[in-house]
């Protein structure tokens, strides 16, 4: 029985397939290679090809015998969501329409969603339960949120079980640095400090150091990839154990804020990283947390790599032996 993984060639879903490597699972991965590298997968077999190509799928669900899904496949950034509405509405909930269809006819009833704590909007309070009030701030969100409500109404009139998973910040990189962070453009903080601190990159833009924080910059949760993939992971057993759907938080409980990171990372990297302090940015909440205890509890998730240092620290290595990113 494999499991096949969406999107697996991807940051977060690289990390995931090694992890599933690691335990002996064996592996599918669709990935369109738009934003992912064929060199981040350290195995399993994969199919190049889109989720809304239902030949593809149906060929994919003949040829192996799945059993779970893991769905990571989706466009991502905010700020593009924002311009082009259309392509997140066929991308992620079109294409995740597609594979829903495609579980169905093939008799698979368990799959763990990637979704984004982006579904929560502005925060009514912080650390984030999975309780609280979902009205997403972006297209992203929104389009992410529709994704976990088609999954319910899948479950409940078709018998497909689901988890999913709301997060914010990954970050770091594989203990063997053999996979990383590379997004083409790269928007996510830690890997823009680095490329400042490889001066692939004059400065860091600092969005803002009025905010009602301790040193008046963002705070935000970042979590190590690794971790993330064990939470994958462990949510497939707990659907395997005939679990009821579900959806959780992952989050450190912590919070790092923008300057933490800056100064983490020229600790780490022992080099000069200069700063441009910037207006804010419109819609950016001071501080966004999520409490990750019922992940905690129920599916036994304990994160390994929750210091700063740590996730900086795998972070530089991949990028320092990687300063180009994958293929150079």
């Amino acid at each position: 029985m494999a499991i096949l993984v969406t999107g697996g060639a991807g940051y977060i879903g690289s990390h995931t397939v090694a992890e599933l490597l690691e335990r002996g699972e064996e592996v599918v991965v669709i990935d369109n290679l738009l934003t992912g590298h064929r060199e981040a997968l350290l195995g399993g077999k994969l199919y190049e090809g889109d989720l809304r190509d239902k030949e593809l799928l149906a060929k994919l669900f003949s040829e192996n015998n799945i059993e779970a899904v893991i769905h990571f496949a989706a466009s991502s950034l905010v700020g593009e969501s924002m311009k082009d509405p259309v392509k997140y509405y066929d991308n992620n909930v079109y294409g995740t329409q597609c594979l829903l269809e495609a579980m169905q006819k093939a008799g698979v009833d368990k799959i763990v969603f990637s979704s984004t704590a982006a579904t929560y909007g502005e925060p009514e309070k912080v650390p984030i339960e999975e309780t609280d009030r979902t009205e997403p701030a972006n297209v992203y969100g929104e389009t992410k949120l529709t994704m976990e409500r088609m999954m319910s109404w899948f479950d409940k009139v078709l018998g497909i079980k689901y988890v999913a998973l709301r997060y914010f910040n990954a970050a770091g990189a594989h203990a063997s640095g053999k996979i990383g962070e590379d997004h083409r453009p790269e928007s996510h903080l830690i890997p823009l400090v680095l490329q400042t601190a490889l001066k692939q990159r004059e400065s860091i833009a600092v969005f803002g150091d009025d905010y009602p924080t301790e040193d008046g910059t963002c705070v935000r949760d970042y979590i190590h990839v690794s971790d993330l993939a064990d939470a994958h992971v462990r949510a497939v057993s707990y659907l395997r154990s005939g679990n009821d759907s579900n959806v959780f938080n992952l989050g450190n409980g912590l919070g790092f804020s923008v300057k933490q990171v800056i100064e983490t990372a020229k600790k780490v990297t022992g080099l000069e990283i200069p700063v441009v302090i910037q207006e804010r940015r419109a819609g950016d909440p001071a501080v966004l947390v999520a409490s990750s205890a019922k992940a905690r509890s129920v599916l036994g998730w304990n994160p390994q790599h929750a210091d700063l240092e740590n996730i900086i620290q795998s972070a530089w290595n991949w990028h320092s032996a990687n300063p180009q990113g994958y293929g150079e």
